[in-house]
């Protein structure tokens, strides 16, 4: 995500400094600043210098989560909180989290806004929303702190990723002409990643005063459709005869969001779709290199960093620093 979202914010003026350990490998403008250290060690001295801190780190997805739960909660709620918390002692003015829709848990046939309970009995799920409640518990006047409630990202960044369900199917087109959808009736809501970092910028310039949960998404769809609509912008771009294998998986995580509070309070208008986030992975294949490169999957860059059983330290660090 941050290698998206950071030249979008150079390109619009600000200076923008970056906290990462750099597990997946350094995909920044040479011009943004680094500070190579783990995200418990960060002091209120460090953090003086900013308006807003960005918390982009943690352990992104169900799977992850489930491959290290006791990592989860510590990358997903302690990480976000810690560094709220020292993000106001040192009064900074704005704290974003990086929050998901992976909260709701399993929901009915309802679109679901920021209002509605939450229900996640995973422990990705249950994680974010500590890492949310934490951080939101911290807001007054003085410090806004913005959480946003992201569907699952998807699209070309320069940290490629294929462990993510549009990025995932792509990739199995591709190399195997091939798409396995385990249950095609659940719904997510998709994010493209320049959504994505549009959202980030909308929050980014928010009147200080406003503080609060956002739902933010492309759109929402069944994974049945989601595999239809990639199958069909492969085949009329590549020309690529794509066969469809269809499970009945019971999956326990379902829910579609509402975008409408977003929209009014933030400005925020999504114009991706899975058409245009397939077509940002098409338009960019000569960047893979390996298509089974480690770096494009956590779990796997995360075994081969023998983290699962010794890891101390946050995802990548991944916080966002900036000031103008």
């Amino acid at each position: 995500m941050g290698s998206v979202l950071i030249p979008k914010l150079l390109d619009r003026g600000y200076k923008v400094d970056v906290v990462d350990l750099f597990w997946f490998g350094n995909h920044l403008p040479p011009q943004v600043g680094i500070l190579n250290k783990d995200i418990f060690h960060l002091s209120v001295e460090d953090l003086e210098p900013y308006d807003q801190v960005i918390f982009l780190a943690g352990l992104s997805n169900d799977p992850m989560a489930e491959f290290s739960p006791s990592k989860n909660f510590i990358f997903n709620a302690a990480a976000p909180a810690y560094l709220a918390y020292t993000a106001k002692k040192a009064k900074v003015k704005r704290y974003i989290y990086a929050s998901s829709c992976s909260v709701y848990g399993y929901t009915e046939n309802e679109l679901y806004d920021e209002t509605r309970p939450v229900s996640s009995h995973y422990a990705y799920g249950i994680s974010k929303l500590q890492g949310e409640q934490a951080a939101a518990r911290l807001a007054d006047k003085g410090f806004s702190v913005i959480a946003l409630r992201k569907g699952t990202v998807c699209g070309y960044s320069p940290r490629m990723r294929f462990d993510l369900v549009i990025n995932t199917m792509f990739k199995s087109v591709v190399k195997q002409h091939m798409i396995t959808v385990n249950n095609p009736s659940i719904w997510r809501p998709v994010l493209s990643i320049e959504d994505a970092a549009t959202a980030y910028i909308r929050a980014i310039e928010a009147n200080y005063k406003l503080s609060g949960i956002f739902n933010v998404a492309s759109g929402n769809y069944t994974v049945g459709e989601i595999a239809d609509l990639v199958r069909l912008a492969v085949e009329e771009r590549l020309g690529i005869r794509v066969n469809l294998q269809i499970k009945h998986i019971q999956d326990f995580r379902n829910y579609k969001v509402s975008t409408l509070k977003a929209s009014n309070v933030l400005s925020f208008h999504p114009t991706g779709d899975v058409k245009s986030i397939v077509g940002s992975l098409i338009d960019n294949m000569d960047k893979f290199q390996d298509w089974e490169n480690p770096l494009y999957s956590n779990i796997q860059s995360f075994k081969n960093l023998g983290i699962q059983c010794t890891a101390t330290k946050p995802d990548s660090g991944r916080p966002r620093k900036f000031s103008r």
